[in-house]
């Protein structure tokens, strides 16, 4: 089961079964508290009616409490319907009955507490008879109890009442289980809806994509999520070390290899020639050992940023003009043709040396693999909003195999003339610093023949 549905139906079991029980008091409550507005009100009408009985005759007792009534109240004589007055001695029999004389004659039980003095009693006796609610007052002639007027109305009267009030009621308690389960559902998606994030984060961090933990306000899953962050950085850090140091003692063994061998035949007698060779081969494997390092350490600094490059405003074109320059004498050196083709001039932000030295790199790459004779084009353009450094060789193309590997680190390729690999971290300080400045580092093959080397950046 999904934490989304589990949370969800207890949420909404809690809730139903307490709007349940609620409901069902509430329910039960409304027939009494009907029914008790019924008998205050038949309370409020039977008091009145002993007073206006008890001022009709000062004598008056017994038959001629009912002639009384009759004479003092001649329109209650006619009463009919839900509404019954009638009035009974203090024994409880019936002497008038306005429901057209139906019960006269007959002994109504009072109860108990009637007998009673009125103080003890209080004004009022209630009672429920068949269906039927009964309120009776006292009726006195000075101190002595002559009798009782009674008014009746039967609680059927009040069932539709009821049967409405409860109707709202349900109709009420079904509008508010309705906001609780669209309530309940909007909790319960908003929670998992962040754990889900959480695990797209984990899958995406697993999978080896650059990805950022998702913010939440929600305070624990804020905390889960630095949790994951800082557990992504930790493993990435040893991670990191490994992979350096497995990939330094690889690129070091064997011009350190060399050193040693050379090293130990100059400790033996051998002519000048052959010592003038491994003198030279001494310092050339020392300078790959320094070039190695160098490297290292730049592209180990640039992965360490974690904040954008310094946003100092530059001429992409000048920058390459600068790199064409300075490269121009190793083009010579290896007979190929280095030149500047002539373009826009995209000014972006970012730091001065880090963008020259990557521009500079993928010349000097494009530069190592074109056949001697050949052509090295850079050009800057401005191309679907970004300022572009496209640099374009003559040589064989890259491998379909090394095609998504060539910005890996320590991943080099033989060249054409030598077959000797580089130190393989060139391109990949390039891609550092694409990825610094906001851009995007490519190399593809061209159609017709050699490699494209491309740096996109945002314009300033």
């Amino acid at each position: 089961m999904r934490i989304r549905t589990a949370i969800f139906t207890v949420y909404v079991a809690a809730s139903a079964l307490g709007l349940a029980v609620l409901m069902g008091f509430v329910l039960r409550d409304v027939r009494l508290r009907y029914v008790e507005s019924m008998r205050r009100t038949l309370a409020d009408t039977a008091t009145v009616l002993a007073a206006l009985l008890e001022s009709g005759g000062a004598k008056a007792s017994g038959d001629d409490l009912a002639a009384a009534w009759r004479d003092d109240l001649p329109a209650l004589a006619r009463t009919s319907g839900t509404l019954r007055v009638y009035v009974t001695d203090v024994r409880g029999r019936v002497l008038y009955d306005g429901n057209g004389g139906r019960d006269v004659g007959k002994d109504y039980d009072i109860p108990a507490p009637a007998a009673a003095s009125a103080e003890e009693t209080g004004p009022e006796i209630t009672s429920i008879v068949q269906g039927e609610l009964r309120v009776l007052a006292p009726v006195k002639r000075g101190q002595a109890m002559v009798g009782y007027v009674g008014v009746g109305r039967p609680l059927v009267s009040v069932a539709d009442a009821i049967w409405r009030a409860r109707v709202r009621l349900a109709l009420g308690a079904g509008a508010v289980a309705l906001v609780l389960v669209i309530a309940g559902w909007w909790i319960a998606s908003k929670l998992t809806h962040s754990l889900e994030r959480l695990t797209t984060y984990a899958q995406t961090v697993r999978d080896g994509q650059a990805a950022r933990p998702p913010a939440s306000r929600a305070k624990e899953i804020a905390a889960l999520s630095r949790a994951f962050e800082e557990m992504r950085v930790a493993l990435e850090g040893k991670a990191y070390v490994e992979r350096y140091t497995q990939a330094l003692a690889h690129e070091l063994k064997a011009p350190l290899s060399a050193i040693r061998g050379a090293a130990e035949l100059l400790g033996e007698e051998m002519p000048r020639e052959e010592r003038a060779r491994f003198i030279a081969n001494l310092r050339a494997e020392s300078a790959r050992v320094q070039r190695v390092v160098d490297q290292l350490l730049e592209l180990a600094a640039l992965e360490a940023r974690r904040g954008p490059a310094e946003q100092a405003e530059i001429d992409l074109r000048g920058l390459a003009e600068e790199s064409v320059a300075a490269l121009r004498g190793v083009a010579e050196v290896r007979g190929v043709t280095l030149a500047l083709v002539p373009g826009a001039k995209p000014r972006v932000r970012g730091e001065r040396v880090h963008l020259g030295h990557a521009v500079g790199n993928l010349i000097q790459n494009a530069i190592e693999f074109s056949p001697a004779g050949g052509t090295v084009d850079v050009e800057v353009a401005v191309e679907a909003g970004r300022a572009i450094c496209r640099v374009d060789d003559a040589g064989p193309g890259v491998p379909a195999y090394a095609v998504g590997r060539v910005f890996d680190r320590f991943y080099s390729l033989p060249r054409p003339d030598t077959g000797r690999k580089s130190s393989g971290l060139g391109l990949s300080i390039v891609r550092e610093v694409a990825l610094l400045h906001s851009g995007e580092a490519t190399l593809e093959n061209r159609a017709d023949g050699g490699a494209r080397a491309t740096l996109a950046l945002p314009l300033a």
